[in-house]
């Protein structure tokens, strides 16, 4: 076993950085098996990083932002573009073969073609995935696709355009549906469908969205309601996963689980004969925290090892202060090496300070 202080985490040209995240902590203990960064004291190497590109929206889906709405954050504080592949370059080095682009609304960044293009540039870097609400995609797809967008998640929580303008605060539910049909005709195999269902708003569609499934070759995705600051999470609003395969098996009755990778979120399911498929992120009633290999940086250069800590570290600080690369490589090791072993659960975390999901990325 080694240790890190935080006084001596990184040399003095490092020392500006926002330390927020092991404030009060006392010493960081890493393991010494040291080899990757990346992998954290459960032995989880963390192989994917999704990269929020903007905190801005076209949309302000009731789940995701307050409905107040959200400080964003100084446009000087958000990363740049150079910064953004920057700290892509280092964590592939370090072992991440996928990245995805989340916002906010990725496709309201104005360089975002450019930005896949220099990801797609990266040895080592074999996937560049995006989440989008699809609104634009008539007439970004093209141009993503050329650049190299190797997988779309678009996100759509209801087959009605009423139910879509309520929850979303605005219109585009024809949009989105064209984006996803765009998506299929240019040959993204499967096009995954994100649908967050809640008790009340969405849940007699869930059988709706299998069918969607027929003659699509789309990957529906059905996610747990989640709690984030904000978003007025009621326990009494959460279809769980086993809930929602019963409703589906009462109208297929061979519905039929699909093997799942090691380290997949989504349980899959199918109809048989269906071209497309259904699956089911389980964070909630059946955390998959034990095969996690995802870390995020946020918009403004934060880096959180799980989606529901409330503990980050500034990457955007330790770099624009001319942190080396070797200095840098050690904060992230340290904060990887911070993981807990699984999240607190939802009752929990439905009492803890987070961010709204709009600030984290999705």
């Amino acid at each position: 076993m080694f240790r890190l202080h935080l006084q001596n985490l990184v040399k003095r040209p490092c020392r500006l950085f926002s330390v927020e995240a092991f404030q009060n902590k006392g010493n960081i203990k890493v393991s010494d098996q040291v080899e990757s960064p990346l992998t954290d004291l459960f032995g989880r190497h963390h192989s994917y990083l999704r990269i929020s590109l903007t905190e801005r929206c076209n949309l302000r889906c009731q789940y995701c932002m307050p409905e107040e709405g959200v400080k964003l954050s100084p446009h000087d504080k958000i990363l740049t573009t150079d910064e953004i592949i920057h700290l892509a370059q280092l964590f592939v080095n370090e072992g991440v073969t996928k990245i995805r682009l989340t916002g906010g609304e990725p496709t309201v960044r104005r360089d975002l073609v450019s930005i896949i293009e220099k990801l797609k540039q990266i040895k080592g870097l074999e996937t560049v995935a995006m989440t989008t609400n699809g609104l634009t995609l008539t007439r970004q797809l093209v141009d993503l696709q050329r650049a190299g967008l190797d997988i779309l998640n678009i996100s759509l929580d209801t087959l009605k355009s009423d139910k879509y303008e309520f929850i979303t605060r605005r219109k585009g539910w024809g949009r989105a549906v064209m984006g996803i049909d765009l998506a299929l005709q240019l040959g993204y195999n499967p096009v995954k469908v994100n649908c967050v269902v809640m008790k009340g708003f969405n849940e007699e569609e869930i059988v709706d969205f299998v069918k969607f499934t027929k003659d699509r070759n789309v990957d529906v995705r059905f996610i747990e309601y989640m709690p984030f600051t904000g978003n007025k999470w009621d326990f009494n609003k959460l279809l769980s996963y086993k809930e929602m395969v019963e409703k589906i098996k009462q109208e297929f009755p061979d519905f039929y689980p699909l093997d799942n990778g090691p380290n997949d979120t989504s349980k899959a399911w199918k109809v048989p004969t269906y071209q497309g498929q259904v699956g089911f992120i389980t964070s909630m009633s059946e955390h998959f925290c034990g095969s996690c290999n995802r870390l995020r940086i946020t918009a403004d250069g934060n880096l959180k090892v799980c989606l529901f800590g409330n503990t980050e570290i500034s990457l955007r600080d330790a770099l624009r202060s001319g942190c080396s690369e070797d200095d840098l490589v050690a904060l992230i090791n340290a904060a990887v090496k911070r993981k807990k072993k699984q999240h607190a659960g939802m009752l929990n975390l439905s009492q803890m300070e987070n961010r709204p999901m709009i600030l984290i990325g999705g």
